[in-house]
């Protein structure tokens, strides 16, 4: 063991200057337990003149109800005598002579004199620091009480806005393909903008509230790009035509490596930018290799960007303020695509001429310098297939969404069977006189059960694997399970009308879900 030895008698001058000089703190005690020397900042913490303090037992500056217990751990460091701190895994406690107590850190070191072995100790009030770190550990918990709160809200949020909405998105639709009247026909295209306005804003809330939470986890796959721009075309094709706009699209054989959906999120975002900000003239979506990446383009001609917004326009609730710019949006969009572009670490660039237009850029990693084969590209024609007919069941457990359910699915000339439970949907089908061409259920049910389950009891029983669909506006993880069912989507709340009848229509002649 290694240990400092007191300087001689004739260096007690310079060695007591030492310890007045140290910043701590000290009180050097005997083998006995007694103090032989402390220094002014030991009066200073602890109230008491030097006089007062020597020759009394070290347990003076300690909280009485500690004595025994420090003479019996004073006895075990005289028999293992060495430097270390003092009660390293406990709350350690000190008594001033007021009577009042604060917690300290004590560092303890054998001193090897002529009369023996001394202890010093070092000791430093650490009420300061124990004051911070309980604010700490109240803000951390305030903190995960909220995000707790957060998730919560988020869960039933998703859920219980989105159901509404999803039935009055499936009514619109239903309407859409029943009523004739013209002017009825302007009315429910009024009221499908406002549905769209409503359905866009809600979605972008959650989808901020969620990535600002982590609540999102990409789940990264290989796919062919050519599925997610052939469906992203068809969607914003219509909506550019709406708005009397030229919509143009060309897309790459690159297989990719990203999350389809949150990269689909992405893309949407730019596009819908592109044709909210343009009045004229038209936009362009194109995906093609360059270096080894692949890169997706989307340009319009619109009222374009001052260089100096850059940075500004992705964040929330920042809007484009330049000549011939509307209000419509809520800012939001591009605050979400940088969030998820930095959640896949993909990169964004943006360009643009005022006044002439935009281009904003996505970067994907490619796989290997893989291309779609000819079955990849025959899983994205699928969606162009003519309508099939046939008999669905629904799962639903909400009245009002079953009924909008099938309102739109008998206009669509589907003959649809309806459950609540899982348990319903079992007593049903032993009363189908044949088999269902696709299943549709929502995923949480109110008895507990969900439409996992629904869906696996219906295939048991026909013996077959009937293609389903698995409605939800729920975020959590546990929703996930539905994707690892075979020849299974999952859709989020509230869903596209046309969107879903092509997938409709996909399953039914084929009995296979679409890749997306």
């Amino acid at each position: 063991m290694s240990v400092s030895r007191l300087p001689a008698t004739s260096s007690d001058a310079y060695f007591r200057n030492l310890l007045e000089l140290a910043p701590d703190s000290m009180v050097i005690v005997d083998g006995d337990g007694r103090i032989a020397i402390v220094n002014a900042q030991a009066e200073k913490m602890f109230g008491y003149k030097r006089d007062e303090m020597r020759g009394r037992h070290v347990e003076l500056l300690l909280p009485e109800r500690l004595h025994a217990q420090h003479v019996r751990h004073r006895s075990a460091y005289d028999r293992d005598p060495r430097v270390r701190p003092m009660g390293s895994s406990m709350t350690l406690a000190a008594v001033r002579k007021d009577g009042s107590e604060f917690p300290v850190e004590i560092s303890l070191s054998p001193v090897e004199t002529p009369d023996g072995t001394f202890v010093s100790s070092v000791i430093r009030d650490v009420t300061e620091r124990k004051r911070l770190e309980r604010e700490i550990n109240a803000a951390r918990q305030a903190a995960e009480r909220a995000n707790n709160a957060n998730s919560a809200f988020l869960a039933a949020a998703s859920h219980d806005l989105r159901q509404p909405v999803q039935a009055l998105s499936l009514l619109n639709g239903a309407l859409r393909r029943t009523v004739t009247d013209e002017r009825a026909l302007d009315l429910i295209e009024s009221q499908e903008r406002s549905l769209t306005a409503m359905t866009n804003l809600l979605n972008s809330l959650l989808d901020i509230s969620r990535l600002d939470a982590g609540a999102i986890t990409p789940e990264l796959e290989d796919f062919p790009m050519q599925r997610l721009m052939d469906r992203l075309s068809a969607e914003f094709g219509r909506q550019a035509q709406h708005k009397g706009l030229k919509f143009t699209a060309n897309s790459c054989d690159s297989i990719v490596r990203s999350d389809p959906n949150l990269l689909a999120e992405i893309i949407q975002n730019l596009v819908s930018n592109a044709v909210r900000y343009t009045e004229k003239g038209g936009i362009r979506l194109d995906c093609e290799e360059v270096e080894g990446r692949c890169r997706v383009r989307v340009s319009d001609t619109g009222i374009g960007i001052e260089p100096d917004r850059f940075d500004d326009i992705f964040r929330e609730f920042v809007q484009c303020n330049s000549a011939g710019a509307t209000n419509e949006g809520f800012g939001l969009g591009l605050a979400i695509v940088r969030r998820l572009a930095d959640l896949l670490a993909h990169e964004i660039d943006v360009s643009s001429d005022p006044g002439k237009g935009s281009e904003f850029t996505v970067t994907i990693p490619i796989i290997n310098g893989r291309t779609a084969t000819d079955d990849d590209k025959q899983s994205v024609r699928r969606q162009n297939r003519q309508r099939a007919s046939g008999l669905i069941v629904l799962i639903e457990d909400d009245v009002n969404v079953a009924n909008a359910w099938e309102l739109l699915l008998e206009a669509e000339g589907y003959r649809v069977a309806t459950a609540s439970t899982a348990g319903e949907a079992k007593v049903l089908v032993r009363h189908l006189d044949i088999a269902p061409r696709l299943l549709i259920s929502d995923f949480h049910l109110l008895d507990g059960s969900t439409g996992v389950e629904a869906v696996a009891a219906i295939r048991k029983h026909f013996d077959r694997m009937i293609p389903a669909f698995v409605v939800s506006g729920d975020t959590s993880k546990i929703v996930k399970e539905a994707r690892l069912l075979d020849n299974c989507t999952l859709m989020s709340k509230p869903i596209d009308t046309d969107r879903l009848l092509e997938a409709a229509s996909t399953a039914t002649e084929t009995g296979l879900v679409p890749a997306d």
